[in-house]
């Protein structure tokens, strides 16, 4: 009950001074991992079942009901903000692509992503550094000319300047699950796009 009241207040200022910065629906602080990258952000103060009930919200109702993320947050002392829903729209960029699976699921807070969804290495999700969440964005393996849309819901990658982590699923179906990394494009697409999740 504490560490909640704690949340509540450390949420209000923080609230405050995000407003002075223009950043819209800001948030309490939490910690979460990635990997071995133990990460404080930025999260909703949603009860259980809030975070439960947003599980597949398409991208375009998250950003109508106003439950889109996009506050500022730090790793390792590096802040990172995120752009706005605006900004977002025209991102394109190509980059070296990693994924992330089972190994992240079993450490502590590894069962929930970023935006508060349940993390499932089998399905076609990612983590980005500075998109919006939830956003939907079309993958390239730019070797195998392979292609497909993801959910990016989560926050990462921070290690060797790769640009996005995908679920250990979307690896799989881009053909560099063996191999570990790819180089990749990645470009945001029509925010009610399928990704099977």
């Amino acid at each position: 009950m504490a560490k909640l009241q704690q949340r509540l207040l450390l949420w209000v200022a923080l609230v405050s001074t995000l407003n002075a910065c223009s950043v819209v629906k800001t948030t309490a602080k939490a910690a979460y991992s990635v990997g071995k990258f133990a990460v404080e952000t930025v999260v909703s103060p949603f009860t259980h079942d809030e975070i439960e009930s947003i599980d597949g919200l398409s991208p375009e109702e998250a950003i109508r009901q106003g439950r889109v993320k996009n506050a500022p947050y730090v790793v390792y002392g590096k802040t990172y903000v995120p752009m706005s829903v605006e900004e977002s729209r025209n991102y394109k960029e190509k980059g070296i692509a990693s994924w992330y699976g089972e190994e992240t699921r079993k450490k502590d807070g590894g069962k929930i992503t970023a935006n508060g969804e349940k993390f499932d290495p089998d399905k076609l999700s990612a983590a980005h550094k500075y998109l919006p969440l939830p956003i939907n964005v079309r993958v390239t393996n730019l070797e195998t000319k392979r292609s497909i849309i993801v959910r990016v819901n989560d926050r990462g990658p921070f290690a060797h300047e790769r640009i996005i982590d995908l679920s250990a699923g979307a690896a799989k179906k881009l053909g560099f699950y063996e191999k570990g990394t790819a180089m990749v494009s990645v470009e945001v697409v029509s925010l009610t796009a399928d990704t099977g999740t």
